[in-house]
């Protein structure tokens, strides 16, 4: 592989996903299984939201846009993953290299605030319920999700920039298993502290402040729940709070291991990260459209009448 050694010369990047040999066809495989299981569950739980009326509600909606969400950050990631587990050393192109990675900052941004929105939905269904149907509205949550696009447009165009300018002087081989920023840093010849700081800022902007929004808003939402004199309307608040807290758990939990770790000073070998980031990164997806199935009874019961549907023949 060619070595560069200026950003006016890099016209590629070499992805050099670091495995253990020993595992790489098991990684390969579960990466494959990961990726069509992500892709049709995630699929199915969008087609049953648009074809049930019933279902086309606030917190939904927001479902099925954490399901659009999944599919995109699957197919944006995984392939890629696999190519460059099959190749070893894949070469990709610097532009769609580039890309990638606004592409995982936009769904990553739209993703933590989506997981807010449904925080808030929650969060005045349980403690305002009389305000709920004029504050949370089908309408609300569609002009909530295109300013959401709009804002992650708007971060992510200085990301843009920051890419454009850093110099590469050490060679064009990411020891990562896709086009990752902060690998891409790593790999620069700059001590200019920006290229971090920025990325530090949109981790506490769109990764800390979310997360402590959810929990903040659930925390006021359990002891709304407390005061419920109904066993049967406390036991569904908690259920419902429960599927959508163990969903952030699933995308945020493997994310803080693999990137606050390094920062506490715990060393991670580069086996050990990649494999932190690979799983932070594909499992969620696959995870989310199953919980929601078996935790959601509205979802359930769809799913249920839907294979009936295809099964009759659509009759």
């Amino acid at each position: 592989m060619k070595m560069n050694t200026s950003v006016e010369s890099v016209s590629e990047f070499v992805l050099h996903c670091v495995i253990d040999s020993s595992q790489r066809n098991y990684t390969i495989a579960a990466l494959i299984f990961i990726y069509l299981t992500s892709i049709c569950s995630n699929l199915l739980v969008f087609l049953v939201i648009v074809q049930n009326h019933q279902l086309q509600t606030p917190m939904f909606l927001l479902i099925a846009t954490l399901a659009i969400l999944d599919i995109l950050n699957s197919t944006n990631l995984i392939p890629r993953m696999v190519a460059a587990l099959i190749s070893d050393y894949l070469a990709v192109p610097y532009g769609p290299c580039i890309l990638q990675i606004l592409v995982e900052a936009h769904i990553l941004i739209v993703g933590t605030v989506t997981l807010s929105l449904m925080a808030a939905d929650r969060y005045v269904a349980v403690v305002y319920p009389l305000r709920y149907p004029s504050v949370i509205t089908n309408q609300t949550v569609l002009v909530c999700l295109l300013l959401t696009n709009v804002i992650a447009v708007i971060f992510v165009i200085p990301l843009t920039v920051l890419l454009t300018e850093l110099p590469f002087c050490q060679g064009n081989i990411l020891s990562s298993c896709f086009c990752d920023y902060s690998a891409m840093v790593q790999k620069s010849c700059t001590e200019d502290p920006k290229f971090l700081t920025y990325l530090s800022g949109l981790t506490v902007i769109f990764f800390i402040d979310p997360l402590l929004l959810i929990l903040s808003s659930y925390f006021r939402i359990t002891l709304a729940a407390l005061q419920i004199s109904s066993v049967e309307e406390r036991k569904k608040v908690f259920s419902t709070c429960l599927t959508h807290l163990l969903v952030v758990c699933t995308i945020y939990v493997p994310l803080i291991l693999s990137y606050l770790l390094p920062g506490t000073g715990i060393i991670l070998s580069t086996e050990a990260y990649n494999t932190l980031v690979m799983v932070g990164n594909t499992v969620p997806p696959m995870l989310n459209p199953i919980i929601y199935s078996f935790r959601n009874k509205e979802i359930k019961t769809s799913l249920y009448k839907f294979f009936m549907w295809k099964t009759a023949g659509g009759n």
